[in-house]
């Protein structure tokens, strides 16, 4: 397993940081605030139509470049890195797994391209699943040759700017998938939230008919815990790229910000908690990247546990980050005018995606015990 970024993925890199630096500045994510969407429609058309990013993991049978992990993670931290208010997690990470990974044929032909191309933006209902084998409170049942579903799901992350919304639902002893459109079964609330750089909405199931359902059969477990692997690695990346971008504007304040007659990143103390977190970054990052390096080759289960443990410590590094962020910004740290707040509020609403931390330190545990991985 080799960690260092050929050719290619460093031109993805360098693209995604000048692109997202550019056109999801300070100024930019305030305007996308001021409207009170949390999606940048513009950046969107750039990422997924222009640049066709979307289509990186998509397999190349239904027009995508077939991509890995790696480019995944690339992309993720980037976006995180300027807090990118795009549906880029929600769309080309989640949603292109599970359909990968458990819908029919039909189901990919009919959407994969289509979000390759950047005509579609999904969102998926799954919120809480933190493991290969938790099942929602969302419910599903033969109804008038088609299904009901019932639960409420909310708040779920870019539901309203969503084209596509995939529904994994309790059925019997097992699951289904359910590929539901905006008023066909399923109604969207938009709702607000901490963080304003995302959308959220809240969904209201009822009938669907039967055609939307798009799982080939129960979905099996090793299935099912790829797509979770998919979902949390990508979630690590982007928590990464959120703390590296704490770590930014904090070491731009400090070395502008003088007192007693010299720049407070010369005092020791601010030193030694910068070097800190600097280390715990490095950390961290190597084990997102390291973990998908090894998706190719690694079981389902080790995917999981890798991709569970990368997430577990991007979660608390994103929070430490931009904690020492408002506290190293001394009295404007937490002020509108300043970024900390905005970092803080995404590594707050982040860290309750697909499980808390400590769900996924327990799945951890129940691995490691239950498997005797590592002995």
């Amino acid at each position: 397993m080799s960690l260092v970024l050929s050719e290619d993925q460093v031109m993805i890199r360098d693209e995604a940081a000048r692109l997202f630096a550019e056109m999801a500045d300070s100024a930019r994510i305030r305007e996308v605030l001021s409207h009170d969407l949390g999606h940048d429609a513009q950046l969107w058309a750039r990422v997924a139509g222009d640049l066709g990013w979307c289509s990186l993991t998509v397999p190349e049978q239904s027009r995508g470049l077939g991509l890995g992990a790696v480019e995944t993670v690339i992309l993720m931290e980037a976006a995180g890195r300027r807090l990118a208010p795009v549906p880029l997690w929600s769309t080309a990470a989640f949603a292109v797994a599970l359909l990968a990974h458990v819908s029919t044929p039909e189901a990919c032909e009919t959407w994969l391209p289509r979000i390759a191309a950047g005509e579609t933006i999904a969102a998926v209902a799954a919120p809480g699943i933190s493991d290969a084998s938790g099942l929602m409170g969302i419910a599903a049942e033969t109804e008038n040759e088609g299904y009901r579903l019932s639960g409420r799901v909310g708040p779920l992350i870019d539901a309203p700017v969503a084209d596509l919304l995939l529904v994994i639902a309790r059925m019997g002893t097992g699951r289904a998938l359910f590929a539901l459109r905006p008023g066909q079964g399923v109604e969207v609330r938009r709702v607000r939230s901490l963080d304003g750089t995302r959308s959220y909405g809240e969904l209201d199931l009822s009938h669907v008919p039967a055609m939307a359902r798009i799982d080939r059969g129960d979905l099996s477990e090793d299935d099912w815990t790829k797509v979770v692997a998919t979902a949390q690695l990508a979630l690590a990346a982007e928590e990464v790229g959120a703390a590296r971008g704490a770590m930014d504007v904090t070491l731009a304040y400090i070395a502008d910000r003088v007192q007693f007659g010299r720049t407070i990143a010369s005092f020791q103390a601010i030193k030694h908690r910068c070097a800190r977190l600097e280390i715990d970054l490095a950390e961290a990052r190597a084990m997102v990247y390291g973990a998908a390096a090894n998706a190719v080759s690694a079981s389902p289960q080790e995917r999981l546990l890798e991709a569970l443990g990368a997430r577990a410590l991007a979660t608390d590094l994103a929070f430490r980050a931009a904690e020492e962020a408002i506290q190293l910004h001394g009295g404007v740290g937490f002020t509108w005018e300043y970024d900390p707040h905005l970092y803080f509020k995404r590594a707050q609403a982040s860290a309750m995606l697909l499980g808390r931390q400590d769900e996924h330190l327990s799945t951890i545990a129940d691995i490691v015990l239950r498997a005797g991985v590592g002995s």
